[in-house]
């Protein structure tokens, strides 16, 4: 009876072992996509009309451009199609792996109420879900850096939700920070308004024990 025991529980040890083994196979067996090489700008304004980026030559700029569409492969969709009118200037960026295309993505810096960025159907690789999304705050400065005729912008936030999304900052519409005699004068306020709730509780407490009294 030991021995069959035993004998079980070296069966399910080489089974466990077996499984613990296969699994850095199986991981093993899907290939990390191919990391990109440069990025390439299309749209006017641009010297020749185009601009190409490659990560090896201008890694800091490179970075910045990937940043801009390099979620947009599995995003699911954040928004509908704007209209045309509402959508100003487009640049079309394509992603390069050595020479060969890998993705295409359009983007609009100046699309009313911030940045957008839309994935076509066709891609150079395969088909993807057409979508729009809310671009990036910074799309506008990345695609100024890369050669786009576009105006400097200071009240851009750095970020966004990956894709991005918010409007830009109104510096008019930021309340200044409170000086040290209005913070006392708030804080003042504050004592008086407490002071007072607390004496409306006091005399409130007072009358009911007064009445109860009574009527003891």
């Amino acid at each position: 009876m030991v021995r069959g025991v035993l004998a079980r529980i070296a069966a399910v040890a080489v089974a466990v072992a077996g499984g613990i083994g296969l699994a850095p196979l199986a991981a093993q067996a899907a290939p990390k996509p191919p990391a990109p090489t440069a990025i390439q700008i299309a749209g006017a304004g641009l010297p020749g009309g185009k601009a190409v980026i490659a990560a090896q030559d201008r890694a800091q700029l490179f970075r910045m451009m990937w940043n801009e569409v390099g979620w947009l492969a599995t995003a699911r969709p954040q928004t509908s199609a704007p209209k045309r009118s509402a959508l100003g200037p487009k640049y079309t960026v394509t992603v390069f792996v050595k020479n060969a295309p890998q993705a295409v993505y359009d983007l609009y810096p100046l699309a009313r109420g911030g940045p957008r960025a839309h994935r076509p159907a066709k891609q150079p690789i395969g088909k993807k879900a057409d979508g729009w999304f809310y671009g990036r705050l910074t799309m506008s400065e990345s695609l100024r850096h890369s050669g786009a005729p576009l105006k400097a912008r200071t009240d851009v936030v750095t970020g966004g939700i990956g894709g991005g999304a918010g409007a830009d900052v109104d510096v008019a519409q930021i309340e200044p920070a409170p000086t040290l005699d209005q913070f006392f004068a708030q804080m003042r306020r504050l004592l008086l308004l407490n002071s007072a709730v607390l004496m409306a509780i006091v005399f409130g407490l007072g009358g009911i024990a007064f009445l109860i009294r009574r009527r003891v």
